[in-house]
Parts: structure tokens; C-alpha cells; sequence
């Protein structure tokens, strides 16, 4: 039986690249602003490209900030993908103006102090002691496309990094809440890899 998975539709950009890849995942795919679609569905999957306040703004309109703490708190499947991952921690600060976040994370997301901004393209990662999301994948390359992340300092789950200058968190996991910094749906057949390896533990 295919899992049923929402694709969050909060104003944020192209999401059909998304469905596309989820799709050829295994996954029944809805790409949908309903959140009683998002909290009932098998896998939630919190996309988001440009600004982070923006990103937080476009939840917070469509109030499905209470959606996603509620799956959360339940044990129920979230992804969130690049802004999409920034969002779930407790702030990012841009511009020098910090926006609160979803706290389902400690910590803050900040702008990258390395020498070439934004980090765009193709990097490797170092997977985590026990990630389920990286199972066969770990020596891929994944795509990149951001000016800010999250430090892997002081945030609990397992944890796994790339570095452009300095080390950041390219994706993380902890309980039922799995996120990327990278995108999946641009990253070839490690990225598929990802998805397929999420889409098939979703219960």
C-alpha cells in the first residue's frame, strides 16, 4: 500500500519538483494548503525556498504551525527541506533581523562565513552513526543552493554534515522528524535514494 504524504503548500515556490520525486519514491502524493490533508496524511513534507521569514510568514498565515507541532508532538512523520529545515529551529536571523522559528530544534540558523556565497552545487556529506534517511546513500553527492544554515553544536538527533569553508548541518534526524538542508528533488539518484528511504518507513 503507497503512503499517503502532503506536500505543504504554504505559497512557497515551485513544489511540483517535489511531488515529482516523492512520486517516483512510492509515495501517494498531494501538493495542498488542507491542513486536516496534512495532519492526517503518512508523511508531511515542509518544503521552502528564499527568506526564512518569509517562509515563517506563509506558515504562520495559513496557521500550519499547529499542524506540524501537533505531528510532532505525536510522533508522526515530518520533512522538512531546505528553508523548510531552517524553519524548525528556534530562529534565523537575516539581514541582521532575527525571526522565530518552529523550536522543534535548539538553535538558530545563520548566515555562512564562507568566502563564496550562496554555496551553490554539488557537495559530499558526512552521514551520521545511524541515520535511517542515508541507508546506501553515504558516500552520494547532494545539491545545494542556500546562504544560511544551522551549526551542528548543541542540537540533539543524528546529525549529518557538509562543509563549504565551514562545517554546517545538511540534514538531521530525531524521532519521527527527518530534515535536509540540501534538495532531494535536485539531487539525482542519491537524492531519490533519500526520499525512497523516508517514504519507506513511514509507518
Amino acid at each position: 500500500m503507497s503512503r499517503r504524504v502532503v506536500v505543504l503548500d504554504y505559497g512557497s515556490g515551485n513544489l511540483r519538483s517535489a511531488e515529482r520525486a516523492l512520486e517516483r519514491a512510492g509515495a501517494d502524493v498531494t501538493v495542498t494548503p488542507d491542513l486536516g490533508a496534512a495532519a492526517e496524511a503518512d508523511g508531511l513534507v515542509v518544503p521552502g525556498v528564499g527568506a526564512f521569514a518569509a517562509v515563517m510568514a506563509g506558515i504562520e498565515k495559513l496557521g500550519a504551525q499547529d499542524v506540524i507541532h501537533a505531528r510532532v508532538a505525536d510522533s508522526r512523520p515530518v520533512l522538512g527541506i531546505c528553508v523548510g529545515m531552517q524553519v524548525l529551529f528556534d530562529y534565523g536571523v537575516e539581514h541582521g533581523v532575527r525571526t522565530h522559528g518552529l523550536g522543534v530544534f535548539a538553535g538558530g540558523v545563520t548566515r555562512l562565513t564562507a568566502r563564496r556565497i550562496p554555496h551553490m552545487g554539488w557537495n559530499t556529506i558526512d552521514v551520521g552513526a545511524g541515520s535511517q534517511l542515508f541507508r546506501g546513500v553515504e558516500d552520494e553527492r547532494f545539491y545545494f543552493v542556500h546562504s544560511y544554515a544551522a551549526p551542528a553544536a548543541g542540537v540533539e538527533g543524528v546529525l549529518t554534515t557538509a562543509t563549504h569553508d565551514e562545517p554546517f548541518l545538511a540534514a538531521i534526524e530525531r524521532d519521527a522528524v527527518a530534515a535536509t538542508q540540501f534538495h532531494p528533488e535536485k539531487s539525482g539518484d542519491a537524492g531519490a535514494a533519500v526520499l525512497a528511504n523516508w517514504v519507506r518507513d513511514l509507518p
